[in-house]
């Protein structure tokens, strides 16, 4: 899967809440002043098309476009690209890191420690 610039990740968030959109209607959904213009997005569309992220209906000359991929899809993607360049595939690593950015709370912690004993109970690890 080809990754995203931020523009195209943008236009796939505006997708993926909408589920089906127009250029008008992605446009609209922007949150920035000004709006950027039809054709920018329209190219936008296109290029994500091609990349396979987004698939059309087309109305004669009109398309709606929806998400190709799922949200969940492209999040697995990216997480495990990510988690492999910048955290050598360690869970520990990734923890650490959180922990000295000041990312995780103290509710957090025990909501992460929950789930891994809930994991461990399940597998019989226990």
């Amino acid at each position: 899967m080809e990754e995203l610039t931020k523009a195209e990740e943008r236009i796939m968030q505006v997708l993926w809440k909408l589920q089906t959109a127009f250029v008008k209607d992605i446009i609209d959904e922007l949150d920035e002043e000004p709006k950027p213009p039809y054709n920018t997005i329209s190219s936008i569309v296109r290029l994500l098309e091609k990349k396979g992220y987004v698939s059309y209906k087309a109305y004669g000359k009109t398309y709606e476009y929806f998400p190709a991929i799922t949200k969940e899809e492209y999040t697995k993607t990216t997480f495990t690209k990510l988690f492999s360049g910048y955290f050598d595939n360690s869970p520990a690593s990734l923890l650490s890191f959180m922990v000295k950015e000041e990312k995780l709370s103290a509710e957090d912690i025990a909501e992460l420690t929950a789930l891994i004993n809930k994991n461990k109970k399940q597998d019989g690890t226990i």
